[in-house]
């Protein structure tokens, strides 16, 4: 097969980019470089396999429509993002050209130039908004919503809460929209938080691999400060690691017949889900160490709880996910520390 990754460059691109590799397909890669090491996962990827590489950016039209023309993919795995909120509210116009208009893009291109290929889509929990409407309780280190003891499913209602959450929900619903209208194969995946090898975490996106990252510099003797934390620290995620994340972007591939078309929540699953006080409690015991931290306000629109309920995915692919929290924690700690 031919595989096009935008933003192939990145974290979750790179892991999927050295799988593709593994399964003898041809791979094209898309990024701008514009994320902060990204050009450390194109080198360590061109060590591994010859590929095409295009230094291009998904909000040049004309490029896009080039490039896809003369590939036309068999799959295309449509990464390439701006993925930090912060990011959004200090620039949003930057942030709707990469999300919505470099997305209707990639999909008008398919749609002209590669009517057959399959686009799988990296979307996000936050087309969700702050999800305030449900009831929650405080306990001891986390958030708790008695309401969906399995998490969320995928049919609680949309609101686009701040300019990634408004980016981001158009791309998603052009994604299901043109496969209503136009019989696109496009496959969404709205997801919690993924975590593992070839991330290159920051303060603003990767909160595993930020907090691994503090933890270590506690451990060596280098944080001069405490780090901060945004919020009380209860608010709660599941943790999905990469190797599983990639499993499922080919899984989907090839049920595609049964995907196509739809929309799915994706995580690790209320058992591998983590508030950050429960992770500060993990690296404490896993590094020996003891963190200090200070709290600031909760960033706008945060959720306090989001863990995704999986049945339909489970139900449709028969995939879950096989390394919990506490063994990806560890791999992430190897990781980092390797950085």
């Amino acid at each position: 097969m031919k595989v096009l990754i935008t933003g192939g460059c990145g974290f979750l691109g790179s892991n999927l980019a050295s799988e593709t590799f593994k399964r003898n397909h041809e791979l094209f890669i898309i990024d701008n470089l514009y994320r902060k090491n990204s050009e450390y996962n194109l080198e360590w990827l061109k060590l591994k396999e010859k590929f095409k590489f295009y230094n291009s950016d998904v909000r040049i039209t004309e490029e896009v429509n080039r490039i896809i023309k003369d590939i036309k993919p068999d799959v295309l795995f449509h990464l390439a993002g701006q993925v930090a909120m912060t990011t959004s509210i200090a620039d949003p116009k930057i942030d709707f050209e990469i999300n919505a208009l470099g997305s209707f893009n990639v999909l008008n291109a398919v749609k002209m130039f590669s009517p057959e290929s399959i686009v799988v889509y990296s979307s996000t929990n936050k087309v969700y908004g702050d999800i305030e409407w449900v009831k929650y309780k405080e306990k001891d280190t986390r958030y708790v919503c008695d309401e969906f003891p399995l998490g969320f499913p995928e049919t609680i209602p949309l609101e686009f809460h701040s300019p990634y959450g408004c980016s981001k929900g158009s791309a998603d619903q052009y994604m299901l929209d043109f496969h209503r209208i136009f019989g696109t194969k496009t496959v969404v995946f709205r997801h919690s938080s993924m975590f593992g090898g070839r991330q290159f975490a920051t303060y603003d996106q990767g909160w595993i691999g930020w907090f691994c990252h503090k933890a270590i510099e506690a451990k060596r003797g280098l944080a001069k400060e405490p780090f901060t934390i945004s919020g009380n620290g209860k608010q709660v995620r599941d943790v999905l690691y990469a190797d599983d994340t990639v499993d499922l972007y080919f899984k989907a591939v090839e049920k595609i017949e049964s995907t196509k078309g739809n929309a799915f929540n994706i995580g690790g699953g209320m058992e591998n889900s983590l508030s950050l006080l429960e992770l500060f409690i993990i690296l404490e015991r896993e590094l020996e160490v003891n963190l200090k931290y200070v709290k600031l306000p909760p960033r706008e629109s945060d959720q306090k709880i989001f863990v995704a309920d999986m049945t339909k995915i489970k139900n449709l692919l028969n995939w879950q996910p096989n390394i919990d929290k506490i063994s990806g924690i560890k791999k992430m700690i190897k990781w980092v520390e390797r950085l």
